[in-house]
């Protein structure tokens, strides 16, 4: 049954091949010629319509391709009736992806910082749209009041009369919930402690409550603001003052921010003997300007403000004397013949390294006897410089201590000096100094001043855009750092040692 079906398949082509052998080799050539021809025609013509749609296509391709447009997912352009989102804008080759990463920096290298704070939104009032005339009433009244709120501060304190400020007299209306001290990781320096940071957000941040002006003796009035955070460890000698409520801090003059650098010089260093101190404007004060802003610490005054802060009462010679005895080095009692003060034999070298790098001279050498001064200096007044001519007898000032610390010194009162030259450097703030504390010099000499300080300045966000930013602190360590360079100069050469001093 199988053989009938082949044979029934096969019979046409068996039956055109005989009929073909059967013709002349002539009409063989010819019937193949033609079949020949018929497929080539047959082929040129499915070619040709074959190519027409894929010119048309790249044709189109390369129009796109000068205009820099492409499409996904093999998409034509004549698809209009598609969702937008099915077209995407991608680099000249039509399947790489490429991914270019900007990066700004907006601080410097060194800065320590990872991740910003989330803004949060005010909440305002809905409140009624007034007139035009209502508008430029309250405009003419809000600015006359502030006016006469700046004008009121600033002749009271001229003044120097003791002065309760009202609330409503300092409330500019400002909420801000963004400090102004720029810690974006998790820890702040290790130079600063937890005490620290807490008393820079609050000199920074924190709401005034209320503000005081108090007449001193022989001194410039203090301006002081009280904040909405309490200190429950001075409470007692705040309540005993009858200054400051809560926790308080004094508001300087806007002419200078050394202070300001003086704190973070000190906590770099490893001393830890200034007061915490930030930069902050306030509205009613200096035209907006940034202030000095230093934390009250009422031990400092153990009497009251009028009497004036804890001091060491010494004159040069005593100072010599207890820097040859070694007072209560290691904590052995000097003998009372001795002439020592209550103060640690330590204490004086880590002021004078201190002194000598912001080359402050208010406090061992009040009557500029090291140096050359200008004649804006205090020094230049009448009187002030002829006491050079009996150094012995010259009395030392602004040596201040805690009521509670005798043996520790506060630096407090730091008008450091960036504009003098390297050939008129204070070195009597070194004389008599044998030894030296060795984590301040090891960061001298080991070149990490300058990024510590970056470090350390850049949380301060007022200080550092009140110095024009980088720029004007680089310019402020690059004087600190020639200093640097010749007091290990001045070490090496007078042989001074270097050794630890814990307190």
């Amino acid at each position: 049954m199988g053989k009938y079906r082949v044979h029934w398949w096969c019979f046409p082509f068996l039956k055109l091949t005989r009929n073909f052998m059967r013709f002349s080799p002539s009409k063989r050539t010819l019937i193949i010629a033609i079949l020949c021809l018929i497929n080539l025609l047959f082929l040129v013509l499915k070619v040709g319509h074959l190519e027409q749609p894929s010119s048309r296509r790249s044709n189109e391709e390369q129009k796109r391709h000068t205009r820099r447009e492409h499409h996904l997912d093999g998409e034509l352009p004549g698809n209009s009736a598609l969702p937008t989102q099915a077209s995407l804008e991608v680099p000249t080759r039509f399947n790489v992806v490429y991914i270019t990463l900007k990066f700004k920096r907006v601080k410097p290298a060194n800065i320590r910082g990872t991740v910003r704070p989330k803004l949060r939104k005010k909440v305002r009032r809905k409140t009624i749209n007034p007139t035009v005339t209502q508008r430029k009433r309250y405009g003419a009244e809000q600015d006359i009041g502030k006016v006469n709120r700046s004008s009121a501060l600033e002749t009271s304190w001229k003044e120097g009369s003791p002065v309760d400020f009202p609330r409503k007299s300092y409330n500019d209306g400002t909420d801000s919930h963004i400090s102004t001290i720029r810690i974006y990781s998790q820890m702040a320096p290790s130079w600063f402690s937890a005490q620290d940071v807490k008393s820079m957000r609050f000199l920074a941040d924190a709401k005034v409550l209320r503000m005081k002006e108090i007449p001193r003796m022989d001194a410039p009035p203090l301006l002081l603001f009280e904040g909405a955070d309490m200190d429950l460890v001075n409470q007692k000698l705040l309540k005993r003052n009858n200054i400051c409520g809560g926790q308080c801090g004094i508001i300087h003059s806007s002419v200078g921010n050394t202070e300001v650098f003086a704190f973070h010089l000190d906590r770099v260093l490893g001393l830890n003997r200034t007061i915490p101190a930030v930069s902050r404007k306030f509205n009613f004060l200096h035209d907006g300007q940034a202030c000095q802003v230093v934390l009250w610490d009422a031990s400092l005054y153990p009497k009251d403000l009028a009497a004036g802060p804890a001091t060491v009462r010494i004159t040069w010679r005593e100072y010599q004397n207890s820097l040859t005895q070694r007072c209560w080095h290691k904590n052995i009692i000097p003998k009372s013949s001795s002439g020592c003060s209550s103060v640690y034999y330590s204490e004086w070298s880590k002021l004078a390294l201190f002194d000598f790098l912001l080359q402050i001279h208010n406090r061992l050498d009040p009557s500029c006897c090291g140096f050359r001064p200008r004649q804006e200096d205090v020094c230049v007044e009448p009187g002030r410089h002829a006491a050079c001519k009996d150094l012995e007898n010259l009395q030392l000032v602004n040596i201040v201590y805690r009521e509670h610390d005798l043996r520790h010194l506060v630096f407090t009162n730091n008008k450091g000096f960036f504009d003098r030259n390297e050939d008129n450097l204070d070195f009597r703030l070194l004389e008599g100094i044998k030894e030296l504390p060795e984590p301040a010099v090891s960061v001298l000499r080991n070149g990490k001043l300058r990024e510590k300080l970056l470090q350390s300045l850049f949380l301060d966000q007022i200080y550092w855009e009140s110095q024009g930013g980088r720029q004007g602190i680089d310019k402020l360590i690059d004087v600190i750092e020639k200093r640097a360079k010749v007091l290990l100069t001045y070490i090496n050469a007078h042989g001074i040692k270097v050794i630890p001093m814990n307190d």
